[in-house]
């Protein structure tokens, strides 16, 4: 076995695994708190820092501080960042995707969509496409969007539960799709042109639901069960590998950052802040990006 790798797996042993610390302190964020996406310094950004709506910007040793003041009638939820470094973000109450430089901060329309319901949470191809939940909490439906790299949008899928953690696997081949109070996964064929192919059910939660999910280099999916307090670690083939306990009961999205792309960073609604564990492979965005 090559020395680097040797030692690299002496350091995951030396190391605690899937035990969750405070990020930062309880009750920063206020309820809204979600996101969160990790920038190539390796800052954490997360929605509705000390009041909404804002953008909060967390160093990796807990520092946090206001980054940016939403336009108004807009309310970030989940947070994206493309191979150049650029921010995307759901704009839940504007049926707007924004596009933020972060090295200005300016602020523009990338995708607008007026029969959006509410866009919740963004997922991110290799090649740059956008892939949108959109649910309709009120009626527990929820379908997904297809947006290009230039900003169009297409409906790709309809007639769904209410449609909320959302990712790509790590062939590019599969979209997965969460639905929160049906509490299923789904996994849908990438076809080539873009659409979708049949559904395949990944697993079926018994109780609590769901909200943010991430994919890690392996293609597992880290899945957040809101109302549970915890991150299930699931296989493409709906195996549950371990449950993390991300001391709160409310944790509404997830993604990977740190030196390694090895840290998990959570949104927690209940304490309002962010929670972090280390896991035994990095993040699928924080590798393909690097």
């Amino acid at each position: 076995m090559h020395y680097s790798v040797v030692m690299l797996l002496l350091a995951m042993a030396a190391e605690a695994l899937f035990i969750a610390t405070p990020l930062t302190a309880p009750h920063s964020f206020t309820p809204e708190i979600e996101g969160p996406g990790v920038d190539r310094a390796g800052n954490i950004y997360a929605v509705s820092f000390e009041r909404k709506p804002t953008i909060g910007r967390v160093t990796p040793d807990g520092k946090a501080e206001v980054w940016l003041e939403m336009p108004e009638g807009s309310l970030g939820n989940g947070i994206r960042f493309d191979r150049a470094g650029q921010m995307y973000v759901a704009d839940y109450t504007g049926h707007n995707v924004l596009r933020i430089d972060p090295a200005t901060r300016k602020i523009t329309v990338f995708a607008h969509e007026p029969s959006m319901n509410q866009p919740n949470d963004l997922a991110i191809s290799a090649d740059g496409t956008l892939w949108a939940s959109d649910p309709n909490w009120k009626e527990s439906t929820g379908q997904v969007w297809r947006i290009g790299r230039h900003g169009k949008v297409t409906r790709v899928a309809a007639n769904l539960g209410t449609t909320n953690g959302i990712d790509v696997s790590p062939d590019g081949r599969t979209l997965y799709v969460n639905e929160s109070v049906q509490r299923n996964v789904w996994a849908f064929p990438l076809r080539s042109d873009g659409s979708l192919g049949e559904k395949r059910l990944v697993i079926q939660f018994p109780d609590h639901g769901m909200d943010g999910m991430r994919v890690d280099a392996r293609g597992n999916l880290y899945i957040t069960r809101y109302g549970k307090g915890t991150v299930a670690i699931v296989t493409p083939e709906g195996k549950i590998l371990r449950e993390v306990d991300v001391l709160g009961k409310r944790p509404s999205n997830i993604c990977f950052g740190g030196p390694d792309g090895r840290t998990a960073y959570v949104t927690e609604v209940e304490q309002g802040r962010l929670v972090q564990f280390r896991t035994d492979a990095p993040g699928l965005e924080w590798q393909r990006w690097r």
